[in-house]
């Protein structure tokens, strides 16, 4: 059973970096903010970290990225790389608290998801990413830290929204225990 789980995590690692390279390099929507988008990219990823955990998240979160970095035709902006993955982990921590494969999702789950985004994000996109950007590039911390935080906005927004929505659609596909009964 254990390989069985392990095998699933591999394909969702590498569907999960796929669809958030997709995502993220061809339906970003540009913002006020310079060289900052709004991500749904971030709806993927809290899909499937919540389903199968911190380190599907990681490699989720740092993969995508670093693709969609590397298809402009640079170099990985190696901050925003690392913060994506950082959220992939810290929303995959919750995974057991979630437990989606349960076909639940009601309040008290609904309430551990967003926390688990609103975590993640504020402080990967207010802390980790600016101060990264500051040591690693040396660019000016008001600069990193108004993209930070637009970036922790609009990512908690859609990863709450329509990474809740995904996982709602996810639980309902699923038979509750219970719910059969013999003829």
């Amino acid at each position: 059973m254990k390989n069985n789980s392990s095998i699933k995590t591999v394909v969702a690692v590498g569907i999960g970096a796929a669809l958030f390279f997709v995502l993220g390099r061809f339906v970003a929507i540009p913002s006020p903010v310079p060289n900052t988008n709004i991500s749904l990219q971030y709806a993927v990823l809290a899909l499937l970290a919540a389903m199968y955990g911190p380190v599907a998240g990681g490699l989720i979160g740092f993969i995508g990225h670093a693709l969609i970095d590397l298809s402009w035709g640079g170099s990985p902006w190696w901050s925003w790389v690392i913060t994506s993955a950082f959220v992939g982990v810290v929303i995959g921590l919750f995974a057991k608290k979630l437990n989606v494969q349960e076909g639940e999702f009601g309040k008290g789950k609904v309430a551990v998801f967003v926390v688990s985004n609103v975590i993640a994000h504020v402080i990967g996109w207010v802390v980790v990413a600016p101060v990264l950007d500051i040591l690693i590039y040396a660019e000016p911390a008001n600069k990193v830290f108004a993209q930070g935080v637009f970036a922790a906005v609009s990512n908690t927004v859609t990863g709450v929204i329509v990474g809740g929505l995904l996982i709602l659609a996810y639980t309902k596909t699923i038979a509750k225990k219970g719910s059969l009964d013999q003829e």
